[in-house]
């Protein structure tokens, strides 16, 4: 069954916009009931991996309503925080109100900053929200400076063939319901599993990383890899 959130090609910017609009305002309270708080201990993973030093550049792409942008605020970095939704950043502002973050509207893959801008790019659940997985992390190891750290978060695809179906179940038929409850809209939750099937996920996006050219890569999996984060750097100018 195909759902009204998920398009691919020239439409997908437009529906994912018109999804993350409309449920901004919950998306943080569905988060932490759809993961039982989880996610916030998964995003702190994002700054143990990449530990940039205080006053790192660090941009956060598809930054949503900003938690993962303030936790490396908090460690004293510079922070750009890049989303595709205004409502979602709407509530990025009001909940972060600092001088070390700038919050802004933009394109994911066509991001306007200059070559070798940042120290470290974060992606929490958003490269999956891309029409071109690849394009995006082009665009990614363009603007990031030699030796920098990039860290993706987002759902995965266990190995497991019995976890993967058990996961998928439970993607299919309880997501749907909190999105329903707390947003008034199953089909904005039931996206994450339409999206989950047509994305790479972390053995993909792994793939994708090395092909670009980017070193180091690792995956970094929770639950059995129903979560994972993808972890990779830059080369040098001497390695390159």
């Amino acid at each position: 069954m195909s759902n009204e959130y998920y398009q691919s090609g020239e439409e997908r910017a437009a529906k994912v916009n018109q999804l993350f609009d409309h449920i901004a305002d919950r998306y943080d309270l569905i988060n932490d009931v759809q993961s039982l708080g989880m996610h916030r201990v998964w995003k702190k993973w994002l700054w143990l991996l990449t530990r940039p030093a205080p006053g790192a550049k660090v941009l956060d792409l598809c930054c949503g309503t900003g938690d993962i942008a303030r936790l490396f605020v908090d460690k004293g970095c510079q922070v750009t925080g890049l989303d595709f939704s205004e409502k979602m950043l709407e509530v990025a502002r009001q909940n972060h109100q600092t001088a070390r973050v700038d919050f802004r509207q933009g394109d994911a893959m066509q991001t306007g900053f200059a070559d070798n801008t940042f120290d470290v790019v974060t992606v929490g659940y958003g490269l999956r929200n891309l029409s071109d997985c690849g394009a995006g992390l082009l665009e990614i190891k363009r603007i990031l400076k030699p030796g920098g750290h990039l860290a993706i978060l987002d759902f995965g695809k266990p190995d497991n063939l019995l976890l993967r179906v058990a996961y998928y179940a439970y993607l299919y038929t309880a997501v749907p319901i909190f999105g329903r409850v707390f947003a008034g809209d199953s089909a904005a939750y039931a996206y994450i599993l339409e999206s989950l099937k047509h994305y790479p996920a972390q053995r993909g996006v792994n793939d994708l990383l090395e092909v670009i050219g980017f070193e180091d890569t690792r995956i970094v999996n929770f639950f059995g890899g129903t979560m994972s984060i993808n972890h990779a750097v830059k080369p040098t100018l001497s390695s390159a």
